[in-house]
This record gives structure tokens, C-alpha cells and sequence, in this order.
């Protein structure tokens, strides 16, 4: 199964990129192809909300950035995993981008190859992830139909004081 992976962390040794890392290695081993962005580094813009991509675009966006990168892995991918510390009781504005871009690609459905959809959620405290669930619930398994294969959660202490990183 080809699985791509949208890191919203900006941290490169945190409780996020500790799950993905974890999770990549699983998957490798099972034969999976994982590909991992990680957004935080990448060149993102925001949805204009300008609808060149539902008009003269047929589906493309106006914006020529990095999202170019994910739109050509989104053709094909089967599964995708949406990995983010919780801000502020929702996922982190980096990968909120990245999402928002979906717009385009993902608008009024999703690739046929594109089935199922799982997130890896970090916060310090476990009751914070309302507005990250109302997302996964909402935008990915209710609007695109897509297969929920559960929400991870962490929120125990850092992963770099863990891990010895």
C-alpha cells in the first residue's frame, strides 16, 4: 500500500516525528511504501479561495509552490496519514495549509486510489484534541468518504527526553 504522511510538526525530534518514525518502520516492514512531507520545511502557501481550480484550472491549483510535490504523490497514494501537535485544540496552521490545498485535488472527491485516512496526534494534555477529531470526522471520513483507520494519540512526556535525543 502506498501511504503518504503530511508531518505538521516543526519539530524534527518531537512527540510527532517519534510517531512517524515509529509507524514508518512498522509499515516498511510489512512491505508498505511510506513517503513522508514534511510541511513545516516545505514552501506552502495558503488557499487564495480565488476558484481558478474549479474553473479554468479543471482541478489544478494557480499556486506553483511546494504543495506540487504532494499533489503528484496524491494521484496514487492509498492511504494518507495527517500527523500534527495539537495548537491550540486543533491541528498545527502549517499542515492547516497543506490541507486547505486539497481543495483543488481532492474537490468533490477523492482519487479513486485514495481509501483510507489515519491521524497522529501529539498534545501535552489528552483532552485537547477536539478540533483535530471534528477534522478527521468532518473533512476526511465524512466529506471524502474515506475509510477512518483511527486517531493515535500522545501526550506523555517529550519524546526527545524519552528517546535520549
Amino acid at each position: 500500500m502506498k501511504i503518504v504522511i503530511l508531518n505538521g510538526s516543526p519539530r524534527p525530534k518531537g512527540n510527532t516525528a517519534g510517531m512517524i518514525e515509529i509507524f514508518k518502520a512498522a509499515a516498511g516492514e510489512q512491505g508498505h511504501d511510506v513517503k513522508v512531507f514534511d510541511v513545516c520545511k516545505m514552501n506552502i502557501q495558503g488557499c487564495k479561495a480565488c476558484e481558478y481550480c474549479h474553473g479554468v484550472g479543471k482541478g489544478k491549483c494557480i499556486i506553483k509552490d511546494d504543495m506540487q510535490e504532494v499533489y503528484k504523490d496524491l494521484k496514487d497514494m492509498e492511504m494518507i496519514i495527517i500527523a500534527s501537535p495539537i495548537y491550540y485544540h486543533g491541528l498545527s496552521g502549517q499542515i492547516k495549509c497543506a490541507i486547505d490545498r486539497f481543495y483543488s485535488a481532492l474537490y468533490p472527491k477523492a482519487p479513486e486510489t485514495l481509501k483510507k485516512v489515519a491521524m497522529f496526534l501529539s498534545s501535552g494534555d489528552e483532552n485537547m484534541y477536539t478540533g483535530a477529531k471534528f477534522s478527521y470526522d468532518g473533512d476526511f471520513v465524512g466529506y471524502l468518504g474515506l475509510e477512518g483507520m483511527g486517531i493515535i494519540t500522545n501526550h506523555d512526556d517529550d519524546y526527545e527526553e524519552k528517546s535520549g535525543n
